[in-house]
């Protein structure tokens, strides 16, 4: 991988919850890279820490109780958690940008929408407010988005789900960042607003070539919008591929769990398959392998340690003991026991 490629670099990054029931490894040892006009996907299932990533990336982890207490979160080499408030305030929202899951708790109720797109294009472009008005009702132009001129006068209420969310997008994509973060974008939409919201988020990242990390548990939308993916479990990336070697060979058993939970178009499935069980609780994670409780193929090494991600081949890693030799010994204690 040539290192100019690279946007985007988390090293062994890990977040936590200080409170009084104890401490809550929201994300624990996070490592992924993220490319130029590549699209990378983030799933798991409620809880597993996928929004935390992405605020954490920001800097927008509320402080008390939550904290950034190891890792490195790289942009062209430079460590945003090192870095000062005032020097992270001239990233956000320019270099790296977020459409968040709810745009009614996003944006502001009483202020019109162009107005809230024109303030950051004052703050990090340096625009006139005449330009930057021209600009916020061009950007809700581009979203499609019609009658913009008299949209952009609008206060959120004003605006269906639809528009709000297009309006968000607009807001994120001003400023044209290098990295756009999509936390479930698309949630609470339907199908056909859904469907042009990812096309026209494809279509500006062909134009502008940023990259995205795009947070979501919908497979299906992974399937249309990703290039790799990281599976995340109990604040832990276990696996991490590309997403045609995912949806041909998974590896972990927690993304196998996953895709044969999808109901399939060409068979006859009485009953979808389910993951049984519970994710473990971020204040009190087993001493092995926290899918050690769900998993079918679990061994005592499973629950005694827990395992390392394991590079198989080179766009392909998983956090299983099942690829080791240790799992392998294991299995050949147990057939001689029996």
């Amino acid at each position: 991988m040539m290192q100019e490629d690279i946007l985007l670099e988390v090293k062994n990054l890990k977040t936590h919850f200080i409170t009084s029931k104890g401490t809550a490894k929201a994300v624990d040892g996070l490592d992924f890279v993220l490319k130029k006009g590549e699209t990378l996907g983030i799933v798991g299932e409620s809880g597993c820490g996928k929004s935390i990533t992405s605020l954490s990336i920001l800097r927008l982890i509320p402080s008390p109780p939550g904290k950034i207490v190891d890792g490195q979160i790289l942009l062209h080499g430079k460590d945003l958690v090192t870095m000062s408030d005032q020097e992270i305030r001239k990233i956000r929202g320019n270099q790296i940008s977020m459409i968040f899951q709810e745009p009614m708790t996003s944006l502001n109720p009483v202020i019109p929408v162009g107005e809230q797109i024109a303030e950051a294009l004052r703050l990090h472009q340096k625009l006139s407010r005449k330009q930057a008005w021209e600009r916020a009702v061009e950007m809700i132009r581009l979203v499609g988005i019609p009658a913009p001129e008299k949209r952009a006068k609008q206060e959120p209420y004003q605006l269906s789900g639809g528009m709000r969310q297009r309006v968000m997008i607009a807001m994120a994509l001003a400023c044209t960042p290098e990295v756009l973060i999509a936390d479930e974008p698309t949630t609470a939409l339907d199908v056909t607003i859904q469907a042009q919201i990812l096309e026209l988020m494809k279509d500006l990242q062909r134009k502008i070539g940023m990259g995205i990390i795009f947070i979501t548990h919908d497979l299906g939308v992974v399937a249309e919008m990703c290039d790799q993916v990281a599976v995340m479990y109990a604040g832990q990336i276990v696996e991490y591929q590309t997403t045609a070697n995912l949806f041909k060979t998974p590896l972990h058993p927690y993304t196998q769990g996953l895709i044969g939970s999808l109901p399939k178009l060409y068979e006859d499935q009485e009953e979808l398959q389910i993951i049984e069980g519970t994710v473990p609780s971020p204040y009190d994670y087993p001493t092995g392998c926290r899918f050690a409780d769900r998993c079918p193929f679990v061994q005592d090494l499973c629950r005694n340690q827990q395992p390392e991600i394991i590079h198989i081949e080179d766009s392909q890693q998983v956090r299983c003991w099942k690829y080791t030799d240790q799992w392998q010994a294991e299995l050949v204690k147990e057939e001689v026991v029996l």
